[in-house]
């Protein structure tokens, strides 16, 4: 699903603070937007979630087909220090 582009309105003095953070202001509007959404539209946020869920059902299978074949991105890395976190030491 394609986006639409939308001009708002903002606080530069907010704008410059979030860009010297790194914060993506567009990003997080429409992340407040899905999640305002999902509270006052839960059917609207569910249909939604299904229709992404049907839509991308051939693309995770793949991921999931390639992550079994292949393993997953890093995990040789991340294994040990997690058995490091979990094995309790004398």
């Amino acid at each position: 699903m394609g986006k639409v582009e939308l001009d708002i309105g903002i606080d530069p003095e907010l704008l410059a603070q979030a860009k010297r953070l790194g914060i993506s202001v567009a990003g997080m509007s429409e992340t407040q937007l899905r999640l305002h959404l999902q509270k006052v539209d839960p059917a609207g946020a569910e249909e939604r979630a299904r229709r992404w869920a049907e839509e991308s059902a051939e693309v995770i299978a793949e991921l999931d087909r390639f992550v079994e074949e292949h393993g997953a991105f890093g995990a040789e890395w991340r294994r040990p220090a997690v058995h490091r976190l979990l094995t309790p030491t004398a």
